[in-house]
């Protein structure tokens, strides 16, 4: 891009024109209900996570002051990474600032120009970057086709001694399930290192909560490394890598956005904690949700099979998703219309997101609502 006005007014303009510009919206407003957060368990404004984050804030104030390596780390940073340990069945946890960090962190410290990643083409965009700016040689597998991943983990020269398979849990834009048994055999056979970004599922898929590996029975040796947020279901921000003892040190002393960023507010950390604790406690928000999703998904007659709280209603057209969507908006519901290059052209869509929060009646309204805007749904 040239550093030229009209460059930048042009290209602003092509992105108009092709109904692929983006907009912020400051807040919701009253008598919208909310169908695109990903506040999956309700708990981002829960009693005991406010008053959690209210009494730390108290007692630490509104910052960390440092990162982790210097003065930044304080009891509420350690209580958590305990927890979330005990949590994912590993032997330790590491906090991020951030999703996109998390997984920029464990790629970059991986691997490196003598590396090779196979990754699959949908996966989130952290994903993607960390790959690109690693400097690997990345190869991409079709969206879910563990055999596909296998020829490319196959293809990687013997003398490669770093190699990565890396995927989504849960798929942000799809709602779908990695095809994890299947990637950790391979990655296992080919001894790579299997990194699954379990954003959207931990504390929502599985029996107890605890993501897409409890929902497979994986254990930490078939997926030694584990991401996850909690900006999602956990209500709060931020993120952390779980793994082994060895694994988590080694990222401590060489994943430079873990060393070189300020730690996370000891507030914030003390809330997640809090949240952590209600979402094992009340397992009716995990049922409610995905009781939510799979009745938006039965009744509209979408194709495949419902295990979380995404539905996306296929539109294909980018013009048609964002119209739908400003439809929505005018009888109630706020649902996001996503479009290219988010997701992949001619799949635009409107991304359903459910919550525990949620009343039977706001999800039958939204049902008939969409019914109506978009027709009969074949997604």
């Amino acid at each position: 891009m040239q550093r030229d006005p009209a460059a930048l007014k042009s290209a602003l303009a092509d992105l108009e024109q092709r109904h692929l510009r983006r907009s912020r919206r400051v807040g919701v407003r009253p008598g919208v209900i909310n169908f695109c957060s990903n506040d999956y368990l309700g708990l981002s404004a829960h009693p005991e996570v406010v008053q959690a984050f209210a009494d730390a804030v108290m007692k630490y104030g509104v910052g960390s002051g440092a990162s982790h390596l210097v003065t930044g780390h304080s009891i509420a940073h350690q209580n958590l990474e305990e927890a979330l340990a005990a949590f994912t069945g590993r032997e330790k946890a590491l906090l991020f600032s951030t999703g996109y960090m998390a997984n920029m962190g464990v790629i970059g410290a991986l691997a490196d120009q003598k590396a090779a990643i196979v990754s699959d083409k949908l996966n989130h965009a952290s994903l993607i970057d960390g790959c690109r700016l690693s400097g690997a040689k990345v190869a991409r597998y079709r969206h879910a086709d563990a055999d596909h991943a296998a020829e490319l983990l196959a293809d990687i020269e013997p003398e490669t001694k770093s190699r990565l398979l890396v995927t989504d849990g849960v798929f942000s834009m799809d709602g779908d399930l990695a095809p994890l048994p299947e990637l950790a055999r391979y990655a296992s056979s080919t001894n790579a290192w299997l990194v699954v970004d379990d954003a959207h599922a931990l504390g929502v898929i599985g029996a107890t909560g605890r993501g897409s590996c409890e929902h497979f029975g994986l254990s930490s040796d078939d997926v030694p490394v584990l991401v996850g947020t909690f900006g999602k279901a956990f209500g709060t921000f931020g993120a952390f890598v779980a793994g082994d003892s060895d694994f988590i040190e080694y990222l401590i002393q060489k994943s430079r956005p873990y060393i070189y960023t300020t730690a996370l507010p000891p507030a914030v950390a003390a809330a997640t904690f809090a949240a952590l604790e209600v979402a094992q406690r009340d397992s009716w928000r995990r049922e409610r949700v995905l009781a939510h999703a799979r009745r938006v998904h039965a009744v509209l007659g979408l194709r495949g099979t419902q295990v979380s709280p995404i539905v996306p209603v296929i539109l294909k057209d980018e013009a048609r998703a964002l119209a739908a969507s400003r439809e929505l908006e005018s009888r109630g519901f706020l649902v996001s219309a996503i479009r290219p290059p988010t997701v992949p052209a001619g799949t635009a869509r409107l991304r359903v997101t459910l919550s525990a929060t949620h009343e039977e009646s706001q999800v039958d309204a939204l049902i008939a609502a969409i019914a109506d805007v978009v027709g009969e749904v074949r997604s």
